[in-house]
């Protein structure tokens, strides 16, 4: 996360002086630098699925001259297959910024991998908090709860304006009907696993016979949610985390932040754990000019809680595969239970016989 913080003494100096010598020389060169004096670099918390370094920058010359902190994020020692690369996720920030989208200024890019074994980008590093346990205790966020939620609904609102054709994002392809390749996608993955998933299985096959959706097709987020939204004072600075962003039906999106797995615990408050349901709809639609089915939403987050079981399962594989030994992975699939739980209450909520 942009402005997540360092983790510990031990693993705070993640380059070797021949790596930081190659990443100066190319600084260099890609800002248009005289000279540059690369600071302290630390490995940052947060990002599972990729890796973010803290960067202090002294430049000399040109017009980023200055000290600066920046985000290096680069990929983790494994990843998931659904996420994007690197130079993708950086020309979708770009999008972003240029839409007026609130995320980290984009810096530059390096598809080269001989600089640091690996592509990766530069934005600036913005201050706030972003952790999700955090964030729903906030006393600043809980005194904002109706208007944080709305400033939610109208940064999402700028997202969604992104539509096809979009030839600055050539890597994306519009899908003829984006539920049906979700769900196609999401089994595919449980396929991949091996091992039977029969609640997860079951709630792909009711999104199937419901087929709700908006018949639109925009640019999403695709991971809108409490844990990618930096904040300061209760007020939203940064959408983070671009790496799964695609088209789709951008109920997609209000699923995703609405859904209960993502409120941190404080599930009274809809909105992600940070404010009510509806301030954010009804700001969303004033932004956006569209009007939101709100039990279309419903599918959605039952499409979203399915979506992220999936996710902690793939998760936990990166660990029991060997690729990459870690505890947080490990414990990932721990989390699959109430998902499943929380697929059967959506089920009957949607079904008509739920509170």
């Amino acid at each position: 996360m942009s402005g997540a913080g360092p983790v510990s003494a031990a693993a705070a100096e993640p380059l070797d002086p021949a790596a930081r010598a190659r990443l100066e020389a190319w600084l260099v060169r890609a800002l248009g630098a005289r000279a540059l004096r690369l600071g302290s670099v630390a490995r940052l918390s947060g990002g599972a699925i990729q890796e973010n370094l803290g960067l202090e920058l002294e430049i000399e010359g040109g017009s980023r001259a200055g000290r600066h902190a920046l985000v290096l994020r680069r990929d983790a020692p494994s990843t998931v297959a659904v996420s994007r690369s690197r130079l993708e996720e950086y020309a979708l920030l770009e999008a972003a910024h240029r839409a007026g989208v609130p995320v980290p200024e984009p810096w530059a890019a390096c598809a080269d991998p001989a600089v640091l074994g690996k592509p990766f980008y530069l934005m600036a590093k913005v201050a706030g908090e972003a952790r999700g346990a955090r964030l729903v205790k906030d006393p600043a966020v809980l005194a904002r709860g109706s208007e944080l939620a709305a400033e939610l609904g109208r940064a999402l609102a700028r997202i969604h304006a992104l539509r096809p054709p979009l030839p600055e994002l050539p890597f994306l392809s519009t899908p003829a009907d984006p539920l049906a390749e979700r769900i196609a996608q999401l089994r595919g993955h449980l396929d991949a696993l091996g091992e039977p998933q029969p609640v997860l299985e079951w709630g792909l096959r009711l999104l199937e016979r419901a087929r709700p959706g908006s018949g639109e097709i925009t640019l999403v987020h695709a991971d809108f949610r409490t844990g990618n939204l930096m904040l300061r004072e209760g007020r939203l600075v940064a959408v983070l985390d671009w790496e799964f962003a695609t088209l789709s039906d951008p109920l997609e999106d209000l699923g995703w932040m609405l859904a209960k797995c993502w409120r941190f615990g404080a599930v009274e408050r809809e909105c992600g754990g940070l404010g009510p349901r509806e301030p954010f709809l009804s700001a969303y639609e004033a932004a956006s000019g569209r009007r939101v089915d709100r039990r279309a939403v419903r599918f959605f987050e039952l499409l979203a809680t399915l979506r992220w079981a999936v996710v902690a399962l793939l998760q936990a594989e990166r660990h029991e595969s060997g690729r990459e030994r870690s505890l947080e992975l490990a414990l990932t699939a721990h989390i699959v239970p109430q998902l499943e739980a929380d697929v059967l209450d959506y089920a009957a909520l949607l079904e008509g016989t739920g509170p």
